[in-house]
């Protein structure tokens, strides 16, 4: 066999191996499921029934063109002794009218469903729909249910078949302020959430499940790993999580009132006392808002970390003791030194460039936190 011969296998071979790595990046991961082709809720199919018709208009396009180019490179290429010049067209009244009026013919066909889609997905939901406020902050989400005063980090529970209006803010303060982008591929459009304004979604869920989201603005250095998910339940499961949720921490934070009030155990010792962990986060309030992911009811959640890791004692005692290990948080030119904790961009480690302050943190105390917090339900 002729080297010439090998040219046209190693083409197809080689064509054919980037075509499977690329339809293997494609492929649906387990905990990768963001499809957007495959819409679950009225807004996502209102958007799916017309990125079809406008995908086929550009595919034909698409293909029209390239047969043409192609065909007109090979038919008047440069041949040696052959004076095969095409036949200028310019003035040709019929093919300017005609390569003017079918763009703007296809224009219109498009415009007509974009417009009537845009004004769909602006109603504004009834009365019925659920409040969400929505803040998104580096690097994780946090979910305030304005009627039921119940506050999540990265699991944003809805009942099926009602409307979900979302208030979409970035924080405020001045080291997280940056823009986001909120995205649940199977459930609804991408929205940006920029400081300082108030954007708007409404999203619904047509059955049970769980749809996974994603920050789709570039935001800084965990910007990848800036995931949620949407849980989406029965109507009567949901109103008895949120009862739940409106329940008091299973372990209180303190014992005792006023000047009398100390931390109720050991491990409360250490989250209150030692570590501080209570500069950021909220542990006996599942209504508050706060730095940090609120964790007052953090076992009742699968995943933690922006919802990256399995909710478990071995990933939440490495988390405790070094986030940045499991989810870079800081630059080596922005480590986090100030004082208090929540000075830092995001968790801090607590066995390296631990913020001012505080004590290196031993493995002991991480597991006896960890404990704790796997008994908040």
């Amino acid at each position: 066999m002729t080297p010439r011969s090998w040219r046209p296998r190693r083409l197809f071979l080689a064509t054919a191996v980037a075509v499977s790595l690329v339809l293997a990046g494609c492929s649906e991961v387990k905990n990768n499921r963001q499809n957007a082709l495959q819409p679950k809720g009225h807004d996502a199919k209102t958007i799916n029934n017309l990125f079809w018709p406008i995908a086929i208009i550009a595919i034909v396009v698409g293909i029209l063109i390239i047969v043409a180019t192609v065909y007109f490179a090979i038919r008047f290429r440069y041949r040696e002794g052959v004076n095969d010049n095409p036949k200028q067209i310019h003035g040709n009244t019929r093919l300017e009218l005609g390569w003017t009026i079918v763009p703007a013919l296809l224009l219109a066909v498009i415009a007509v469903p974009t417009i009537s889609t845009i004004f769909d997905l602006a109603d504004q939901p009834d009365a019925d729909a659920l409040q969400v406020t929505v803040v998104g902050k580096q690097w994780w989400w946090q979910f305030e249910y304005t009627d039921a005063k119940v506050v999540t980090a990265d699991e944003l529970v809805i009942p099926t078949g009602r409307k979900v209006h979302l208030e979409l803010k970035a924080c405020e303060d001045n080291i997280c302020n940056v823009i986001h982008s909120f995205w649940v591929p199977e459930l609804a459009g991408t929205v940006d959430v920029v400081p300082g304004r108030t954007n708007e979604l409404t999203l619904d869920a047509d059955k049970p499940g769980t749809y996974l989201g994603q920050c789709k603005e570039y935001c800084g250095l965990s910007h990848a790993n800036m995931r949620f998910r949407v849980i989406a339940m029965t109507r009567s499961d949901f109103e008895e999580w949120v009862s739940e949720q409106q329940q008091g921490p299973v372990q209180p934070l303190y014992a005792g009132e006023g000047a009398d009030q100390k931390p109720a155990g050991p491990a409360q010792e250490l989250i209150a006392t030692k570590y501080q962990c209570t500069s950021c986060h909220s542990f006996d309030n599942a209504a508050a808002p706060s730095y940090g992911p609120n964790l007052t009811h953090l076992a009742s959640r699968d995943y933690f970390a922006s919802a990256t890791y399995e909710l478990n004692k071995k990933n939440l005692v490495n988390w405790v003791m070094n986030a940045p290990s499991m989810i870079p948080m800081q630059t080596e030119s922005d480590k986090c030194r100030p004082s208090p904790v929540n000075g830092c961009i995001g968790m801090p480690s607590f066995i390296e460039n631990v913020p001012l302050g505080q004590p290196k943190m031993s493995r002991a105390d991480a597991e006896q936190i960890a404990d704790f917090l796997l008994e908040q339900k």
